[in-house]
């Protein structure tokens, strides 16, 4: 008797690989291009500004995720703390405010998102860097 052939498994989307850090850099592309219209019509410039934006975050994320490992627990609390930080403050500088107020509403992001990164990090993690064995 022949033996049951199994069935074919489907590849699931995996939001480990770039499923996520493309989904969040087309948004993120799609709110820049949105915010530097202001209201006008849109512009080849604005797309362009969009797209770059889009893939200059999404390749940030995934880098970030593939080498940050390779980094002690501070400096990658900090380097997730000022990718978000940087963003918004594009984001917010696309607006038209000013570079003060721009900076300091990165930097307030940057500081509490690398505060949540660096708790996330402790308390997942051994004093070796290792996952927590729980």
């Amino acid at each position: 008797m022949a033996a049951h052939a199994a069935a074919p498994t489907r590849r699931r989307i995996s939001m480990n690989g770039w499923g996520g850090p493309v989904t969040i850099g087309v948004l993120y592309g799609l709110y820049a291009a949105t915010v530097a219209r202001q209201g006008g019509p849109t512009t080849l410039g604005q797309l362009w500004l969009g797209l770059v934006s889009a893939v200059v975050l999404a390749v940030a994320i995934v880098a970030l995720r593939h080498y940050g490992r390779a980094l002690p627990r501070e400096p990658r609390a900090a380097a997730w703390g000022a990718l978000p930080g940087i963003a918004v403050g594009f984001l917010y500088s696309l607006s038209g405010a000013s570079v003060f107020s721009s900076s300091g509403l990165g930097l307030m992001t940057a500081l509490v998102s690398g505060a949540a990164a660096y708790y996330l990090f402790y308390t997942h993690e051994d004093a070796t860097g290792h996952p927590a064995p729980w």
